[in-house]
C-alpha cells in the first residue's frame, strides 16, 4: 500500500501552479503581443504559390502562430483546402498545429529543458513534413470531401496591448484550467506514487512503453498544457522520456472529437491514414529520445 503525503502534495502543487501561471501568463501575453506583426493572409498565399519545400517551412510557421487545440485547427484545415492549397502543405499544418504551439514549448523549455524542447520542435517538424508529402504522393488527395465552410475569418491582428491583454484572457479561460489540472495530476503522482515503482515499471529501456503509450494517447483528449507539469513529475521520479514524449505526442495530434470532425471532411481511408499517421511519428519520435 501507497503511502500518501498530502502535505507533500498540497506543496507541489502549490510551487508547480505557481510556476506554471507564471510563465503562462507571460508567455502567452508576448505570443499574442507580437501576433500583431504576423500576415496570416500572405502566408496562406504563399503557402499557396511558393516552391513546395519553402511551401512546407511556411506551413510550419504557420501551424507554430497559431496555438490551436487538434480540434480548433480543422477550420483553418477546412479553408485552407476550399483555397486550393496543394494538400500535402495542408497535411503539414494539420500534424504539426497541434504540437507545435509555441507557448506550451517555452514552458516545455523551462521545465524539461532547453535540449529536450529542441529536439521535440526539431522532430515533429521534420516528422510533419514527412507525412504530409508521403500521404500526397500515395494519392490520399482524392480522399477529401466537398466541404463549404461558412463562417471563417481569419483576420489580421493589429499591434493592441489592450486586444493582446483580451486574447490572453481568453486563452486563460481555455487553456489555464487544463495546465491547473495537469499541475494537480502531477502532484499527486509525486505525493502518492513512489519513486521506485516509476522507475522499475516506466524506466529504462523497455522499448514496448513506447508504442504502449502512443496507443494509449490517441482515444484520449489530453492537451499538451496538461501533459507538460505531469510529464515533469514522472521523468523526476524515473520515467523514460521516450514513452512521455510518445504519450504527448499522440494525445495532442489526435483525439476523439478531432476523429469525429475529420470524418466529416475526409474520407474513410485518409482517417485512417491520419490515425496511422499519427501513432508512427509518436512512435518514432519516443524512440529517438531514447537514442538522444
Amino acid at each position: 500500500m501507497w503511502d500518501i503525503n498530502w502535505l507533500e502534495i498540497g506543496k507541489s502543487f502549490l510551487y508547480i501552479a505557481l510556476e506554471l501561471t507564471v510563465l503562462f501568463v507571460a508567455i502567452s501575453f508576448l505570443i499574442n503581443l507580437i501576433q500583431g506583426f504576423i500576415p496570416y493572409e500572405k502566408m496562406e498565399r504563399w503557402m499557396e504559390k511558393s516552391h513546395p519545400l519553402i511551401s512546407a517551412l511556411i506551413a510550419l510557421a504557420f501551424a507554430f502562430i497559431t496555438p490551436f487545440c487538434s480540434c480548433s485547427t480543422i477550420p483553418v484545415v477546412v479553408n485552407l483546402l476550399n483555397k486550393k492549397v496543394r494538400f500535402g502543405i495542408v497535411m503539414i499544418f494539420l500534424f504539426s498545429s497541434p504540437v507545435l504551439d509555441p507557448t506550451i514549448i517555452t514552458l516545455m523549455t523551462a521545465i524539461l529543458g532547453v535540449k529536450v524542447a529542441v529536439i521535440y520542435t526539431v522532430v515533429t517538424s521534420i516528422l510533419s513534413i514527412i507525412i504530409g508529402f508521403t500521404l500526397e504522393k500515395l494519392g490520399f488527395a482524392n480522399q477529401v470531401r466537398n466541404v463549404v465552410m461558412t463562417g471563417y475569418n481569419q483576420e489580421s491582428k493589429r499591434f493592441n496591448l489592450k486586444a493582446a491583454l483580451t486574447e490572453t484572457l481568453q486563452l486563460m479561460k481555455t487553456v489555464y484550467p487544463y495546465l491547473i489540472i495537469g499541475a494537480g495530476i502531477g502532484s499527486i503522482i509525486h505525493g502518492a506514487v513512489p519513486t521506485d515503482w516509476i522507475s522499475t515499471y516506466m524506466g529504462g529501456d523497455k522499448w514496448w512503453l513506447v508504442p504502449i503509450a502512443a496507443i494509449i494517447g490517441i482515444p484520449l483528449y489530453i492537451r499538451l498544457s496538461t501533459m507538460i507539469p505531469i510529464s515533469q513529475i514522472m521523468v523526476a521520479k524515473g520515467m523514460a522520456l521516450g514513452p512521455v514524449m510518445a504519450l504527448m505526442i499522440s494525445s495532442a495530434g489526435a483525439s476523439l472529437p478531432e476523429l469525429t470532425l475529420l470524418n466529416s471532411i475526409f474520407k474513410k481511408k485518409l482517417v485512417t491514414a491520419f490515425v496511422g499517421s499519427v501513432f508512427m511519428m509518436s512512435t518514432i519520435s519516443g524512440f529517438l529520445f531514447y537514442i538522444v
